[in-house]
């Protein structure tokens, strides 16, 4: 739940009681989804104040409930939220899942497209899928830490700049030894350059590397000329 941004977690009548310490050591530091948890000795006073609730099962029932796949499930729940109501998942027990009266009282069933020869999932596991599933609905983007920390990408005049920069450090250490074939290796290089996506520090980077290396190749030509007295 904590991976994915859920943090309302109902339980009805656990097993083995409330609070329960084993729970908070095994549950890796999520302990605000921990501290929040209620308690109902009933799944009808767990529900009561949702509008919408969808049952996951992986064994078909003889009642007619509509099914849905974790997709179409998940963009119903977060469409009924973004709506101003409160909706739910219920998960049932480890070992045996939910009954056909918890089931009765749900508006759908979901359930996983697992092999059916094999289709029982743990809770755990059940929670993870459905729980990535209504983050990936709910429009939230697996990228965005990373596009914040790459920092934004450099303009087209920051580009320019740079390609100026090396070749005018080219020209200065004679790179171009065919006058000729000098505008057709700029454009080569500024394709090649132009595909690394450059950020604007990574611009500020190349251009200190470019400065860099005129300057050490200055300081050489300098060593090369000596000075003759003559007296």
């Amino acid at each position: 739940m904590a991976n994915f941004g859920l943090w309302d977690l109902r339980l009805v009548n656990p097993r083995d009681g409330w609070p329960n310490e084993k729970a908070r050591a095994t549950a890796s530091k999520a302990d605000h989804v921990i501290e929040r948890v209620r308690v109902f000795e009933t799944l009808e006073a767990a529900i009561a104040d949702l509008t919408l609730v969808y049952a996951t099962t992986a064994r078909s029932r003889d009642m007619r409930k509509p099914v849905l796949g974790p997709e179409d499930a998940c963009q119903n729940l977060t469409a009924h939220i973004d709506q101003g109501f409160q909706a739910g998942l219920l998960f049932g027990r480890e070992r045996w899942g939910l009954n056909n009266e918890e089931i009765a009282i749900s508006d759908a069933i979901v359930t996983l497209p697992v092999e059916q020869a094999f289709a029982s999932l743990n809770i755990a596991q059940a929670v993870l899928i459905l729980a990535y599933e209504w983050r990936r609905q709910s429009g939230l983007s697996a990228t965005l830490p990373f596009k914040e920390a790459i920092g934004e990408p450099a303009g087209k005049d920051e580009l320019v700049g740079m390609f100026e920069h090396l070749e005018k450090t080219l020209d200065k250490s004679g790179f171009f030894t065919t006058p000729d074939k000098r505008p057709a290796m700029i454009n080569n290089l500024r394709t090649m350059l132009g595909r690394g996506q450059f950020t604007s520090q990574e611009v500020r980077t190349f251009r200190g590397i470019i400065s860099s290396l005129d300057r050490a190749h200055e300081r050489q030509r300098e060593n090369r000329v000596k000075p003759i007295k003559t007296e």
